[in-house]
């Protein structure tokens, strides 16, 4: 999940441990059938997405279009592992994270997200993985998106 913010924080035991300013929050959850491909498809994904607001006001621009004169991007990330997002309510009230990846597995492809973000440029925080966090953020629109990748 994919949200634009004016800003967000992360923390855990009362403690900042991670935040951004104008740029995405994403909440992000690995499948149980993500591999490495997803990931880095995953990372072109977010990097790539054209919804930043141009001179007119429409969502036209992705981060690449967003660079400062030194280069370098002034859009940040906020990624927060988050294996809820696989939740599956669809039968019961109580939901079932049966798709949801291995803690090991969510975790290596988690940080692997992460690393191709940072190699595009992108200053990425991040929250603890696997740990009891609470988010905070300014959703700027609001403009919220769901993105799922095939491995394809």
């Amino acid at each position: 999940m994919i949200q634009r913010v004016t800003g967000a924080t992360v923390h855990v035991g009362g403690r900042e441990v991670g935040r951004c300013d104008a740029g995405l929050l994403v909440l992000l959850g690995v499948h149980k059938d993500d591999d490495e491909h997803t990931a880095r498809r995953m990372a072109d994904r977010i990097y790539g997405l054209r919804i930043f607001s141009d001179a007119a006001g429409r969502m036209n621009l992705g981060m690449d279009d967003l660079r400062e004169p030194d280069g370098a991007l002034s859009m940040e990330v906020l990624a927060v592992s988050n294996f809820t997002v696989y939740g599956d309510a669809s039968k019961s009230r109580r939901p079932s994270f049966t798709a949801s990846a291995s803690y090991d597995r969510g975790q290596e492809l988690f940080e692997r997200v992460v690393a191709e973000l940072r190699a595009r440029g992108v200053r990425t925080a991040t929250g603890e993985f696997g740990a009891e966090m609470r988010v905070s953020l300014v959703n700027d629109g609001p403009v919220t998106l769901i993105l799922e990748v095939d491995a394809a």
